[in-house]
């Protein structure tokens, strides 16, 4: 049932590429697909903060036309096809997971990360930070980056270093701003945020997620400020910060 219904999906992906199929698929490359392939991740990920199981259904299966529509692109070339690119992630699942389709005796998740990351540099990395998308966003590719390198034992031993490294850093930036020095307060910036991006590993907290969710927070309560501001005949731009922040107040504490 899954495997007719996954070939169907194929051959539509198929009959939209043809010479008297759709225009628009047609034109596309794997180039000028690339911003849609972003869109759909990040829509998969609105569900899921959603906690929308109906939406999740839905945006799943439009990343999923995203691998099906390279995938028939690349075989357009000769290069590759669906069969090729479903037998390859299940020959990397099985060759990573000797625990569970091997004798390897692996107890806990942490162990698990390490090992992944010894099978990978088996496989031909030739670094243990390797394989971290460049394109990724920031503070996603800081947590990763940081992730595989404490795999090796590259890490703090406890948080507490982890907060002096980040009050280091305030200073240093402080420091910085007070010398006037545009090139060097930007990177130490960078180096708080990264410094911060430690304490999320330590606190168990995704950066990007909370960083996000803390965005989608402000977005909310400031349309809320517009809203109350509008009901009283009043332009946002007319008031003072003060207005706003007791307006901003208000909400906070009814939320």
């Amino acid at each position: 049932m899954l495997g007719s219904t996954f070939e169907t999906l194929v051959n539509i992906m198929a009959a939209l590429r043809r010479e008297d199929g759709c225009p628009w698929d047609r034109e596309q490359t794997h180039e000028t697909l690339k911003p849609y392939l972003l869109e759909e991740a990040y829509e998969v990920l609105e569900s899921i903060d959603n906690r929308d199981p109906g939406a999740l259904k839905e945006e799943l299966g439009d990343l999923m036309l995203q691998s099906v529509f390279h995938a028939q692109i690349a075989s357009e070339s000769s290069h590759f096809t669906m069969q090729d690119v479903l037998e390859t992630i299940t020959e990397k699942l099985i060759r990573r997971h000797p625990h569970v389709f091997g004798d390897t005796v692996i107890h806990t998740a942490e162990e698990q990360k390490i090992h992944w990351e010894k099978l990978k540099k088996n496989e031909g990395k030739k670094s243990v930070v390797d394989g971290v998308p460049v394109h990724a966003p920031a503070l996603l590719r800081a947590y990763r980056v940081q992730q595989k390198a404490a795999t090796v034992g590259f890490d703090w031993d406890h948080i507490g270093q982890v907060w002096k490294k980040v009050e280091e850093e305030i200073q240093e930036l402080h420091d910085e701003i007070e010398q006037k020095n545009p090139e060097a307060v930007n990177e130490e910036f960078g180096d708080l945020l990264f410094a911060l991006v430690n304490v999320s590993r330590f606190i168990h907290v995704h950066p990007e997620d909370a960083l996000r969710r803390a965005t989608d927070k402000f977005i909310q309560r400031f349309q809320k400020v517009e809203s109350r501001f509008r009901e009283k005949g009043r332009d946002l731009r007319t008031a003072t910060l003060e207005e706003m922040d007791k307006v901003w107040n208000e909400i906070k504490k009814e939320s």
